[in-house]
């Protein structure tokens, strides 16, 4: 006798557990679907109905018996994907960047998928390379193979690559995936920008077969979800990528490669506000998959883990062929005349006579950094953000370069309305226009955001023309500091190393120090009479110091000693509590009630210092006021800073028209 037809359907009749990319401290919901219509949901995106409007969700788990409950299970409306597009690591993962960096599982499942209705039809990216391995290592590259397979059968997973700029670790890098996928592992290779990925596809793609993706947020969604599928497939051994290639869903990940580490780049800069560089020793944990870390020039938080040996440390101290350190000059800039010295200018000068690449750095994009009136003293701000706006020559307008507002020059002051405005400062454009006046025969290019403009071809184009000679003065921002290789390039000038030097951030002279550091790389790298000259006003400064005598373990003890006297980080961990809105009472009222929410479970414990609520370095950016209430908490007493935080998420209700982001570990505090 066969049973009712009712009794049929319920047997049909499934439960998913649905996580949406809402801002609730819970963002999954059931869902009930017919799984004759749809056989397969786990790990795919589906539509559904929340709070009257329909979004796409990600199916987390899947059940037989209904939840506990007498509520309404709504249905699935459709199952979006084909196939998976996350796995249960990516869930896991979810998880734990659910609870460090105070997000929603859904919010952070989002950051990992691309929003894609469906497969793209373009080829995929796929580079062919012309650079071959090198045949022969150096010693030091060979030893530190050998250490790594040493420390390796020791059981050991963590590893940081600390070698000198042109030392060779990226041959190290390679060899090391080489063996990985000859073991039929996939590996991911991370960088800290697009450009670097670019030049580095070139040397990989040849040595794999082609069996490379590039991923980076350039691509479109549906290109980057069809590389998602297909490194998920096992049908990639290699991924290359920034930040957020951190989310591909490998089949079977064996080694993270994680090279000029201490770059802020890999820290994002929005909501999920993650830290790649966590979340690679997350993925190293889940897959027992090891991470090397790279750089000549560590973060902080890496080298206290080296020098306390929770990081096994990999070390290449010497330029491998005939490269060396290039001669540091400083050039004291106090009472100089013009924005290039005689000295860089007669440097340039014997450069070009020798048929020889030039790179000139500023981290300075426009022609002049404030328009001021000379009769009222009025400076020309943003009316979104409390910022200057930059003059920008080429198009005659004055940007910000926070929010992206513009305007037309004006010929007259907005307050008292006189003719006599002056600009102040200098960006890249004015560089470029003294050195076409200075050098009119000489070959000029200049990279910074304003010239790219995002254009990738762009810029590889005339990186490829500087290589070959074809370029002779290459001025750029940071865009040209880092990663790159010249070999006919033996000059590099810093325009202006001061920049940084003075903001109100403990890591003020770690950033000067670094970006020094790298700019200096790019010369010396493949023969001993590279120079490097650096205008500056403060030449006592101890970052500049270490750098003009190649000394960074005295930078590095200093700093270090200072962080630990006044319990910055390495030595602490950061929580910073964003709050705004578009009316300045509302965002300094609701700043105060959560210093007030959290006063209680804080005041009294020790190890934890909470600031009181204050508006944020840059008060107003894009509209809204800014205020943060700032958390230090000493390293034994995080995990309990991080349980009330999870109080703050279910239990504080931020007030309306009015937003809260819990940035943990932040790497400024604009």
């Amino acid at each position: 006798m066969g049973r009712p037809q009712g009794d049929r359907e319920s047997d049909r009749l499934k439960y998913a557990l649905v996580t949406l990319a809402v801002p609730l401290y819970n963002s999954t919901f059931t869902y009930s679907y017919d799984e004759n219509e749809y056989p397969s949901v786990l790990y795919k995106r589906v539509g559904v109905n929340f709070n009257h409007r329909k979004m796409t969700g990600f199916v987390i788990s899947v059940s037989d018996e209904r939840p506990e409950g007498d509520y309404e299970i709504k249905s699935i409306i459709k199952v979006i994907d084909s196939e998976e597009v996350i796995n249960a690591e990516l869930v896991h993962l979810s998880r734990d960047m659910s609870y460090l960096y105070k997000n929603s599982m859904g919010q952070c499942l989002s950051l990992m998928v691309p929003n894609a209705k469906r497969d793209s039809d373009a080829a995929p990216f796929f580079e062919e390379g012309d650079f071959s391995p090198i045949e022969r290592l150096s010693e030091d590259q060979e030893r530190v193979i050998r250490e790594y397979h040493e420390k390796r059968r020791e059981g050991k997973t963590l590893f940081f690559l600390h070698g000198v700029t042109g030392s060779g670790k990226s041959e190290v890098y390679l060899r090391l995936a080489e063996e990985t996928i000859k073991d039929g592992g996939q590996v991911l290779y991370m960088v800290p920008e697009i450009t670097l990925s670019e030049q580095l596809s070139r040397s990989v793609s040849a040595r794999f077969k082609s069996r490379v993706q590039i991923l980076h947020s350039s691509l479109t969604p549906a290109q980057r979800l069809k590389s998602a599928r297909l490194v998920k497939r096992g049908d990639v051994d290699i991924v290359i990528g920034a930040r957020s290639a951190i989310f591909a869903p490998f089949k079977n990940l064996k080694l993270i490669i994680m090279d000029e580490e201490h770059e802020s780049s890999y820290k994002s800069s929005s909501s999920p506000r993650y830290h790649a560089r966590q979340l690679a020793q997350l993925r190293s944990r889940y897959n027992d998959a090891p991470l090397i870390m790279g750089s000549a020039t560590p973060s902080f938080e890496s080298y206290r883990l080296m020098r306390e040996g929770r990081i096994e440390t990999l070390s290449l101290p010497r330029r491998i062929g005939k490269g060396a350190f290039p001669e540091i000059r400083i050039v004291n800039t106090l009472g100089q005349k013009g924005n290039i010295s005689r000295i860089l200018r007669d440097e340039i000068s014997l450069e070009l006579e020798k048929k020889r690449g030039v790179i000139l750095f500023l981290n300075r994009r426009g022609y002049s950094n404030s328009v001021m009136c000379n009769s009222c003293g009025e400076v020309i701000r943003c009316p979104n953000c409390s910022v200057s706006l930059t003059y920008h020559k080429a198009g005659g307008r004055l940007k910000c370069h926070s929010c992206g507002f513009s305007i037309p020059l004006p010929s007259v002051c907005p307050s008292c309305h006189s003719h006599d405005l002056i600009s102040s400062g200098f960006g890249t454009e004015r560089i470029e226009e003294e050195l076409r006046s200075l050098y009119p025969f000489a070959v000029i290019k200049r990279l910074d955001g304003d010239s790219v403009q995002d254009d990738r071809k762009y810029i590889s184009q005339v990186l490829s023309e500087f290589e070959k000679g074809n370029v002779d003065i290459l001025l750029g921002t940071q865009m040209i500091a880092k990663g790159l290789n010249f070999p006919n390039a033996t000059l590099v000038g810093v325009i202006n190393a001061d920049q940084g030097i003075f903001l109100p951030d403990f890591r003020a002279n770690e950033r000067t120090f670094e970006l020094l550091q790298q700019v200096s790389g790019r010369v010396g790298r493949y023969r001993d009479d590279g120079r490097v000259i650096i205008q500056t006003s403060q030449i006592s400064n101890p970052a500049i110091r270490a750098v003009e005598l190649n000394d960074p373990d005295s930078f590095y003890h200093g700093e270090m000693e200072e962080r630990r006297r006044m319990g910055y980080p390495p030595y602490s961990r950061l929580v910073n509590i964003r709050i705004r809105s578009r009316r300045e009472d509302r965002a300094a009222g609701a700043a105060e009630a959560v210093e007030d929410f959290l006063q209680p479970y804080f005041s009294n414990h020790e190890g934890i210092e909470m600031y009181p609520a204050t508006s944020a370095l840059i008060e107003m950016l894009n509209g809204y006021y800014r205020y943060h209430v700032l958390i230090i908490s000493s390293d034994d007493e995080f995990a309990y800073t991080l349980k009330v935080l999870e109080l703050l998420r279910s239990s504080f209700h931020i007030p309306s028209q009015t937003q809260m982001e819990i940035d943990t570990d932040p790497v400024d505090m604009l």
